[in-house]
């Protein structure tokens, strides 16, 4: 098959993964006159807004690969998204990224105000694991390996890894971003982004029973997945339009917070995230044409204008 075909293939894919994960996100959010009203209706303006659910896809995928069913995957792939959206919510407030629309709409706290965002994000983490903890074993998924799934998510968005990036984040901009090195870039996008991506292949990979060479291989395709995304994020933020990626650009640079772009330059950046892009690939060795989409996906990332 050639790659435009598998490029088109993986589309359709994450269409069909994102109808089936925006009904279950539908189905099971509280609804709004549940009380209280106002938190529920925050919950789900946040999370319906729309989004590629890419993570979820990750989760679901990743099952499918080591011969997982997917149906069993499916609240696990909720569950990490529920979990994005959190910490899209709280990225987006004032004393965070202050931004003012996502996935094209108005930010969580400029609808419902700062103090309600606050507590939709934290509802929404905590509704990720209840999720993992209590629809999993509904779908038939062991409660050991329902347990690891908390444990792999809670050690992924905790303070060593995602939230810790935002930490850092923080503390780099309260300096004026003074340390500009490579390094320090690295620490902030890997825990920032690379952290979910790689929690989700592995989730899903537990979820369809794999061996520790696959969970291997998944982790390490998530992680320079994950890497390659946020840096070809950096660059959107400098050269991509508003109106694909739904939300504000040139607010990094605006803000001369540490990016990819302000460290090397967009060349280089485009080159690094195509580094990335083939460490991804070639994490995936040890799978057959099983993970062509996971590959597909990965290259497609470089493409991607949203």
């Amino acid at each position: 098959m050639s790659n435009e075909a598998k490029t088109e293939e993986l589309l359709q894919r994450l269409k069909e993964c994102q109808r089936k994960i925006d009904a279950l996100l539908d189905e099971w959010l509280p609804k709004e006159d549940e009380l209280p009203s106002v938190l529920h209706q925050a919950m789900r303006y946040s999370v319906l807004a729309g989004g590629k659910r890419l993570r979820p896809f990750l989760v679901v995928e990743s099952c499918k690969v080591v011969g997982g069913d997917e149906e069993k995957a499916l609240p696990a792939a909720c569950a990490v998204e529920v979990l994005h959206t959190y910490t899209l919510v709280h990225d987006d407030l004032p004393s965070m990224d202050n931004d003012d629309f996502r996935r094209g709409k108005p930010t969580c706290h400029r609808v419902f105000g700062e103090g309600m965002a606050v507590l939709c994000g934290d509802a929404l983490q905590a509704l990720a694991f209840e999720w993992l903890a209590t629809k999993l074993p509904e779908k038939g998924v062991p409660s050991d390996v329902a347990l690891k799934c908390v444990a792999a998510l809670a050690h992924a968005s905790g303070s060593k890894w995602l939230v810790g990036g935002q930490a850092m984040d923080i503390t780099e901009q309260a300096k004026g971003y003074s340390d500009r090195s490579p390094e320090k870039v690295l620490l902030i996008h890997e825990r920032k982004t690379s952290a979910l991506m790689r929690a989700c292949c592995v989730i899903g990979g537990l979820i369809g029973n794999a061996t520790e060479k696959q969970i291997e291989a998944l982790s390490d395709y998530g992680y320079w997945l994950g890497l390659a995304f946020q840096i070809t994020d950096d660059i959107l933020d400098e050269i991509g339009d508003p109106e694909k990626l739904g939300k504000s650009v040139g607010k990094d640079k605006q803000q001369k917070k540490l990016t990819y772009p302000m460290v090397f330059g967009i060349e280089r950046s485009r080159e690094l995230a195509a580094e990335a892009v083939e460490r991804a690939v070639k994490a995936l060795s040890t799978f057959g044409e099983e993970a062509d989409l996971l590959r597909a996906l990965a290259r497609y990332v470089l493409e991607r204008q949203f």
